[in-house]
């Protein structure tokens, strides 16, 4: 881990000695946790106790006026020895031939529309089945262009099928439209999703957020459909979360996810045919340094009911969890563009 990490960091300091202009933020960050679970009562020794949960490091930057990229590791994440790639969550080039457009390329998060999805994970605590299953970095191509103001920008991208493990040679083909409307902002996508050759799952995700002073509440829901299928909310996630800010220290958020599939057609690799589940639970974060979010400390608890369809999915019915831990994130690096 300390070889990579140093790799890394030199390859960094090398690449910005060669290239004058560039802008280089280079972070790292982490969470660790102290959780207990119980399944029906019974403690899961596995999943208790102290738990590192990640271990990132960021870099983003600019090469040219026009040029710019992004990159995040996970160094607690597993790889191949075939692709070291298996660990990167993205690591994309981003071409700007004016304000309004960006076209880039590499490994990506895949452009699929809510609230829960778009957060970064190491800022989640409990999460709905479908986000749990979801593979949702890949290679692929993206353009998007922004416009009113820069409150609304679409997004076209097509990209490997995050159902890749499952086949061969398989694609997404996404369409997403970023509104920020001041107290009223969206993330609203329609995907098609290839889960076998020419069989294709669709999505349609409409994520909100609601900003009303100190309290905030986002709303996700998501109807998928496979061929043929025209009904709605026979497949589909249901994300809902409130949070209370009363200072800088403090937020207190509650949340709830519902999902359910109830088509009987082995299409969906994230919730499976005979779920419904539901996981409720609530929580604090505080921020010991004020106007400044790079150290959190958290507590939450959280309890799921319901019928999982996946024998083998990453919430059981009547777990109960409860959780504390710490977040920090450092700046390691950076350098200024030469005027």
């Amino acid at each position: 881990m300390k070889k990579i990490f140093l790799t890394l960091l030199w390859g960094m300091c090398f690449f910005v000695a060669q290239a004058q202009e560039e802008l280089l933020k280079l972070q790292a960050e982490t969470r660790i946790d102290y959780q207990r679970e119980y399944v029906d009562g019974t403690s899961i020794h596995s999943d208790s106790g102290f738990k590192g949960r990640y271990l990132n490091i960021i870099a983003n930057g600019t090469i040219t006026h026009h040029f710019s990229y992004s990159y995040r590791q996970r160094l607690n994440k597993a790889h191949s020895d075939q692709s070291f790639f298996d660990a990167t969550d993205w690591l994309y080039l981003t071409y700007h031939p004016n304000k309004y457009w960006g076209i880039s390329v590499g490994k990506q998060v895949v452009g699929i529309g809510g609230y829960e999805y778009d957060r970064a994970p190491i800022d989640l605590y409990f999460c709905s089945e479908y986000w749990n299953n979801i593979p949702c970095y890949q290679m692929g191509v993206s353009a998007d262009y922004t416009f009113g103001n820069k409150k609304d920008k679409i997004m076209i991208q097509f990209c490997q099928s995050p159902f890749s493990t499952h086949a061969d040679d398989i694609y997404s083909y996404n369409l997403m439209w970023y509104g920020s409307h001041g107290w009223f902002n969206t993330i609203y996508s329609v995907n098609m999703i290839e889960y076998q050759p020419d069989k294709f799952i669709s999505y349609l995700a409409l994520g909100h957020r609601f900003d009303f002073g100190q309290i905030a509440v986002e709303c996700d829901i998501m109807n998928r459909a496979t061929d043929h299928q025209t009904y709605f909310f026979k497949n589909c996630s249901v994300i809902g979360e409130v949070s209370y800010r009363p200072s800088g220290y403090l937020n207190l958020f509650g949340k709830v996810s519902y999902d359910v599939n109830k088509t009987h057609v082995a299409a969906d690799y994230c919730v499976m045919p005979d779920t419904e589940l539901t996981h409720v639970g609530g929580g604090v974060e505080f921020y010991p340094i004020k106007g400044n979010s790079n150290i959190r400390l958290h507590a939450f608890y959280a309890h799921s009911f319901g019928c999982n369809g996946n024998t083998e999915g990453a919430i059981p019915p009547k777990q109960n969890l409860l959780n504390i831990g710490i977040k920090w994130k450092v700046n390691l690096l950076s350098f200024k563009n030469k005027k």
